[in-house]
């Protein structure tokens, strides 16, 4: 079974997702970046783009967002703010 860790992807107007993922894939500014379970701490900016994610029961969900936004990777958690979806 492939480790789990929490996203949270965030907008001004809600809350777009909270929960567990097995892998996540977000357009960075010098390309796109995965984060699986264990990644190094991150900061980072995001633009327009598909943000794909695993969730616990490997469903793959694809989100396009349409501002830019941040990512940060900490202890397990990743953490979308963006302005919109």
């Amino acid at each position: 079974m492939e480790k789990l860790f929490q996203v949270s992807i965030i907008t001004p107007e809600k809350a777009v997702y909270e929960g567990k993922a097995s892998s996540l894939i977000a357009p960075g500014e010098l390309g796109y970046l995965g984060v699986l379970a264990n990644h190094a701490a991150l900061i980072t900016n995001l633009i327009p783009g598909k943000i794909s994610f695993r969730d616990s029961s490997n469903k793959l969900t694809t989100i396009d967002s349409k501002g830019k936004g941040f990512l940060e990777v900490l202890n397990n958690n990743a953490t979308l703010l963006l302005d919109s979806i």
